[in-house]
């Protein structure tokens, strides 16, 4: 009798090359969440960032383009290796976890970038304090996770200040995915960055990239504001 195959969540080695290739111009990614992070960070030019979940590495790309000294990481091995196509063979990529020891030095990096990773793991303490550990004193962590109201409308019958699982089906490239979040409260995030070390500079609900209207017009009809997502800077004290 053979053994069940073990179910890997957030399995992204199995659809890296649908998941990169879907988001190269989607709404979501490439004219919200991207153009609001590289917004946040402003003026990179010549400041050590370290991407920490880079997936095929547009982010990282951005802030390359921008004159930052990027480096990278991310748990699939499969989105690193897409990454190293559209960054060079020199580029700084590591597969690594968040949930582990980060492989750099105490203080290495300007600014932290975690663009929708978080909201994947249940327990911050551990990657929160990793990150505050390779920050320089007064660097900037720079992230965006689904934001708490999401779950909330999707399970209205749900309990918002629970920590709990949930998932999502979803297609990407004609490739069919499930993905797995945790959503806690907005409070539960801002109280993980202050035990962390972290001081809230900016929350952020920020509207989609002013092209988007006219390239999503169905998506967009009428709709001011895009919430999908919630920004946060943070600053290591």
């Amino acid at each position: 009798m053979s053994a069940t195959p073990e179910v890997v969540e957030n399995d992204y080695d199995s659809f890296a090359e649908a998941y990169a290739a879907e988001n190269e111009a989607s709404l979501n990614n490439a004219y919200y969440t991207r153009p609001a992070i590289l917004n946040l960070a402003g003026d990179v030019s010549g400041r050590r960032i370290l991407d920490a979940g880079c997936g095929a590495g547009p982010i990282t790309e951005g802030l390359r383009d921008r004159g930052a000294i990027v480096t990278g990481f991310d748990s699939s091995a499969k989105m690193i290796e897409l990454a190293r196509k559209r960054l060079g063979a020199d580029a700084d990529l590591r597969v690594a976890d968040m949930g582990k020891p980060l492989p750099f030095p105490d203080g290495a990096f300007d600014d932290v970038i975690s663009a929708l990773v978080l909201h994947y793991l249940e327990d911050w303490t551990a990657p929160l304090a990793e990150i505050r550990r390779v920050l320089k004193p007064g660097g900037r962590l720079i992230l965006a996770v689904n934001h708490p109201i999401i779950y909330k409308l999707i399970h209205p019958e749900a309990d918002y200040f629970e920590t709990v699982k949930w998932s999502d089906d979803y297609t990407f490239d004609g490739q069919e995915a499930v993905l797995t979040y945790w959503h806690r409260p907005l409070h539960a995030m801002t109280d993980a960055f202050t035990e962390a070390g972290f001081r809230t500079a900016v929350v952020s609900e920020p509207p989609p990239a002013p092209e988007a209207y006219e390239l999503f017009p169905v998506e967009l009809a009428g709709r001011t504001a895009f919430l999908s997502f919630l920004f946060f800077v943070l600053e290591a004290v």
